[in-house]
């Protein structure tokens, strides 16, 4: 069993290993999606990459949770049930969703994302199932949990309406690009990165622990850069792509 000292310490070097990454990731354009391109091997189905490379995360993290020897009380039972929503709907509902047939993913970019998965998922599956403090009842009345609560269902509710956004924009067989208008699209061209960031800052905050602080901060590095790809994407695309939409963040960035 890892003690709670050196996991806080595998922690902290997680973090600190994708803060020194970051300015890699605003230079180098992940080639999946609209930004494909060629020179990073074999490619995948795209629908196929994204359940391979998403389902780590939820079964590392349910494992860990469920076997771990912690208790577990109401308040982590609730930790638990946001953590695998929202990993449900990534990993199973969304990519049969996806309306993009014949779009393929590089492999590469898919296991470096399985890694990504299952440092993240580890790190959070062993912290509730093995070292956590105990989570109270009275824990679910701490301002934290409810404004995280909160915070977290935002998130939530503006990924899901933004991907079904862009999922309506191929309705009838449509095919290729074009501008999506709606909800926070109004404000920023990746509104479901926004929401995504939303969701894990919710949890960071309700849960108040180190490993999902770190998963926050690695959102914070994958997505970021990606939207500001898209942005630049959008803007060179369309001529008349709405001069007053930001990347991610509504009037900032």
């Amino acid at each position: 069993m890892i003690s709670l000292h050196t996991f806080n310490l595998i922690v902290i070097g997680w973090i600190i290993a994708g803060l020194i990454t970051f300015p890699l990731t605003l230079s180098i354009t992940a080639p999946y999606g609209r930004h494909t391109k060629k020179g990073w091997g074999p490619l995948i189905n795209n629908r196929i990459a994204w359940i391979l490379m998403e389902a780590p995360v939820l079964m590392i993290f349910a494992l860990l949770f469920l076997l771990g020897p912690n208790p577990k009380s109401i308040t982590t039972w609730i930790f638990f049930a946001l953590f695998m929503i929202h990993y449900v709907h990534r990993v199973f509902i969304f990519p049969l969703r996806i309306r993009t047939k014949g779009k393929k993913m590089p492999v590469s970019v898919m296991l470096m994302a399985v890694c990504f998965n299952l440092i993240n998922g580890f790190l959070i599956g062993y912290w509730f199932g093995f070292l956590s403090h105990a989570y109270p009842l009275s824990w679910l009345s701490d301002p934290r949990f409810i404004i995280g609560v909160l915070v977290f269902i935002a998130g939530m509710v503006i990924n899901i309406h933004s991907d079904q956004v862009l999922l309506d924009l191929r309705k009838g067989g449509r095919t290729g690009y074009s501008i999506p208008y709606g909800g926070f699209f109004r404000y920023i061209s990746c509104p479901n990165f926004f929401g995504e960031i939303l969701e894990w800052s919710g949890y960071a905050l309700l849960t108040w622990c180190l490993p999902t602080l770190s998963f926050l901060v690695w959102t914070i590095i994958n997505l970021v850069p990606r939207a500001l790809d898209h942005h630049r994407w959008y803007n060179n695309s369309f001529p008349d792509y709405p001069t007053g939409r930001k990347a991610i963040l509504p009037y900032i960035l």
